[in-house]
């Protein structure tokens, strides 16, 4: 039998309106997180809770000790929920995720959070090469603009191009709606 861990990441103040480094979508990206935080909540699976934090003061956003480091109230953890608490693009990366989820019995992860592009692809990536099942709600991720050699490439496409490559090799990609439907059979 396989167990399920719900993996959020990155869904802090500073990635929301008023944030010092506010992502497109990230408001819709939480209320799907909230649909998939509830349901596991309901049916006591494992949740873990991934922030990040610079290490200093010169960063552009997630400052040490700062309201926009905290993880976003609507997404609050539960008492019993572990936060990891990294300041690395990936979650795994200096942190002690692996020994949590494997303290979890854990071998599937359904990962959601912010950025599509960077701290998203790094986990998926990362847990897909430690040997977990991965799934990612595509709905539950959000992201911003970004510029290569002089265009602007909107979040959209940028968020559309990770998720491509993430389904391509890495994890199953789908919508909340979708992976809550087939939740039964990865537990």
């Amino acid at each position: 039998m396989s167990t399920t861990a719900l993996l959020i990441v990155d869904l802090q103040n500073d990635y929301f309106p008023n944030g010092k480094w506010e992502l497109k979508g990230t408001e819709a990206a939480a209320a799907k997180t909230l649909t998939l935080l509830k349901s596991f909540r309901e049916k006591a699976m494992p949740i873990v809770h991934v922030r990040h934090e610079f290490p200093t003061a010169e960063a552009p956003f997630f400052l040490p000790g700062s309201q926009g480091a905290k993880i976003h109230s609507s997404l609050a953890p539960l008492e019993n929920e572990p936060v990891i608490t990294k300041c690395q693009i990936n979650s795994f990366r200096d942190t002690n995720l692996k020994e949590t989820l494997d303290g979890l019995e854990v071998d599937h992860v359904l990962i959601c959070g912010a950025m599509s592009h960077m701290c998203i692809d790094a986990v998926t990536r990362a847990a897909h090469d430690l040997g977990y099942q991965c799934a990612i709600a595509h709905d539950a991720c959000a992201t911003l603009d970004l510029e290569f050699n002089g265009t602007t490439v909107p979040a959209s496409q940028v968020h559309a191009a990770f998720m491509a490559a993430l389904g391509f090799a890495y994890a199953k990609v789908a919508s909340t709606e979708e992976l809550l439907a087939e939740i039964n059979p990865l537990t």
